[in-house]
């Protein structure tokens, strides 16, 4: 399969096999995978928390679950939960973001958060990247510092779901070729 194949099988799943636990060596090549990042000057801004204890993965799930908005209702399905947590970027980063007015940080977090669902996916394995969570909460369960900010929570397990057809846009909506075009 070539990588083009590759990414269009790659979905966000929201039904995982709640009985089927997820074999820590396929974890490690996940967590692998994501440290070996591309991040702006080699930054690597990023800490990761797998958290795969039954109890613990719980609570952290009911962290990311807005049941009253149909949000993450899905999340205690997932065995494993990789939470990633920003960190200080290099002097060299830090002053690259300063100058151009961008935060490289951000960016490498969605950098690393690619990496983990593609090896997860290269793993047999489904992922959804999840942004809404009770980021108090998930300090308080993981013990982060009130200093750190915890990016985003990335539910991995077996997928029960069936693939979907993906709906991107047209090309033509989203590509230009040498100067933008609308």
């Amino acid at each position: 399969m070539n990588f083009l194949e590759f990414v269009s099988t790659r979905q966000s799943v929201r039904a995982f096999d709640p009985e089927r636990a997820v074999e820590k060596e396929k974890i490690e090549r996940i967590v692998e995978a994501a440290r070996l990042a591309p991040s702006a000057c080699n930054a690597q801004p990023w800490h990761m928390i797998v958290v795969d204890e039954p109890e613990l993965k719980n609570k952290v799930a009911d962290a990311t679950s807005a049941r009253a908005l149909g949000m993450n209702h899905f999340t205690k399905q997932a065995p494993v939960h990789i939470v990633l947590v920003e960190e200080k970027v290099n002097l060299t980063s830090g002053v690259g973001g300063w100058v151009k007015q961008k935060d490289y940080a951000q960016m490498d977090l969605g950098v690393i958060a690619a990496h983990i669902v593609l090896a997860a996916h290269a793993e047999g394995l489904g992922s959804c990247i999840l942004g809404w969570f009770n980021e108090p909460k998930m300090r308080s369960l993981l013990s982060i510092p009130d200093t750190k900010r915890v990016w985003l929570d990335i539910a991995i397990g077996y997928s029960v779901q069936s693939l979907r057809t993906k709906k991107r846009k047209p090309m033509e909506e989203v590509v230009s070729f040498n100067r933008y075009r609308k």
